[in-house]
């Protein structure tokens, strides 16, 4: 094993001054085509220093049957390739990839690679909300609307119906604002928005907004909850507001950057424009095409250019590893060392009033656990937080035939999967000096998932 390291790290000696080369020339050869929004900051990929953390790291026989449940689950499923990552008590401990990032060139899952995490970027989007509001700089229950909210400028004045002007930033965080999805999600109807506002394809943010905002509300603001995307659409808006600055470019300044999370980005949706590690994304073999998203002449995917992952932004549109998905998880918890946040902040994030969804977090049990999910075609995403101190990462490239219910399957594969794990290494794999000084540690008993519940630091400063 140490000797399999010592290669290892001799071949990345060699060749990350190529890989360097090749990263940089990418960006700048592509980087308007990659960044083609107007109102979007330009932001050079960094290419990784530390793609330690392979699959080849951490090979042993205690971890021989989790890892045979979670093969024999992506195979059952019909999954191409899927990333894991698990941290105890603050370290992260296990890291792999399972199955195949790219099906096409038979490239392996490696912990390091990128994928979309769909509706877990809400969670992220709440974390950013919850530092404004610890600078000063945003109230939970400002009003958004109206001649005193945040989004006052014209282009948000358009509404028709006055109960707009009540709808609060809480109340967009936790789906209490006004919308359902009884007519169609708002972030995923675009041929039909640009038709009834005679615009051209592909629309803007700023276009569905103008859209919904000329609609009735479903129900008045703060009387009851429904899960929606609209909602952190328009906290996106609010974000750049606040802070003058893009959605993107707060979130890494202000969220990712200071724990060490550098290989996190907005998402693109041609097959053509994945970042550099970034995986391929499939669908079910009888996935039907669909209209390119921005109106090209075309049939495609709708995991390859027929849904709007980067307008989707903040309700949906992230990619990063498993890895520095973990490592944020860790950042908002409330029994870690270092967080984000202020504790005041974690805490709010959590509460759970009757009724209504927390911030960010899709559920919080009475244990305190905690769950986020994410799905749409060709991605699915668990994101557990225990109050045992395991928290756990499970992204997959794939969606499958049960849709937006395939992370309450991976939930409660892993819960059996766990509970067969009696220790992890006793390693941090955040920190690569560890590796050579595996261990073991006995882990308590892994904490059940409630019936009712189911429903590295990347430290490559050098080549900034």
């Amino acid at each position: 094993m140490f000797f399999n390291f010592l290669v290892y790290c001799m071949i990345r000696k060699i060749f990350t001054p190529i890989l360097v080369t090749f990263f940089v020339l990418f960006d700048i050869t592509f980087n308007n085509s990659l960044r083609s929004h107007p109102s979007e900051e330009k932001f050079d990929f960094t290419p990784f220093s530390n793609e330690y953390l392979s699959n080849d790291i951490l090979v042993e026989e205690d971890l021989m049957s989790f890892e045979r449940s979670i093969n024999q689950f992506i195979r059952n499923w019909g999954v191409a390739g899927a990333s894991v990552a698990i941290a105890h008590e603050g370290k992260l401990v296990y890291a792999k990839g399972f199955g195949y990032a790219d099906v096409e060139n038979e490239i392996e899952m490696q912990p390091y690679h990128l994928l979309r995490v769909a509706s877990v970027s809400k969670l992220i989007t709440a974390a950013a909300v919850m530092k404004l509001v610890e600078d000063g700089k945003l109230g939970l229950n400002q009003k958004v609307f109206g001649e005193d909210g945040v989004l006052n400028n014209p282009l948000f004045r358009g509404y028709i119906d006055e109960r707009v002007e009540d709808i609060t930033i809480k109340q967009l965080l936790n789906h209490s604002a006004g919308w359902t999805t009884r007519w169609g999600d708002h972030l995923f109807m675009n041929q039909s928005i640009a038709r009834q506002l005679n615009r051209e394809l592909p629309l803007g943010k700023d276009d569905i907004i103008e859209f919904t905002l000329g609609k009735r509300l479903h129900f008045t603001p703060g009387t009851r909850c429904s899960y929606n995307n609209f909602g952190y659409l328009i906290l996106e808006s609010v974000i750049e507001r606040v802070a003058k600055t893009s959605y993107e470019g707060y979130v890494k300044r202000n969220i990712f950057n200071p724990i060490g999370v550098f290989d996190a980005f907005i998402a693109h949706n041609h097959d053509s424009l994945r970042y550099p590690l970034e995986v391929r994304y499939y669908e079910v073999p009888e996935a039907e095409l669909v209209p390119a998203f921005d109106g090209q002449a075309k049939q495609v995917l709708k995991s390859r250019g027929g849904n709007d992952i980067r307008t989707l932004g903040a309700a949906g549109g992230w990619v990063i590893s498993s890895v520095s998905l973990t490592k944020f998880l860790l950042s908002i918890d409330l029994y870690s060392k270092e967080t984000i946040l202020s504790k005041k902040s974690i805490r709010e994030l959590t509460n759970t009033e009757p009724g209504f969804h927390p911030l960010g977090w899709r559920w919080v049990s009475r244990s305190g656990a905690k769950w986020r999910t994410g799905s749409f075609a060709g991605t699915s995403a668990l994101a557990i937080s225990q109050s045992n101190g395991l928290t756990y990462v499970f992204i997959t490239n794939t969606s499958p035939w049960v849709g937006a219910r395939f992370p309450y399957e991976v939930n409660s594969m892993l819960a059996r999967a766990l509970r067969g794990v009696d220790r992890w290494p006793s390693i941090d794999l955040f920190n690569p000096n560890s590796i050579n000084n595996q261990n073991f540690v006995e882990v308590g008993e892994g904490e059940e998932v409630l019936q009712e519940e189911r429903a590295l630091s990347w430290d490559f400063s050098n080549l900034v």
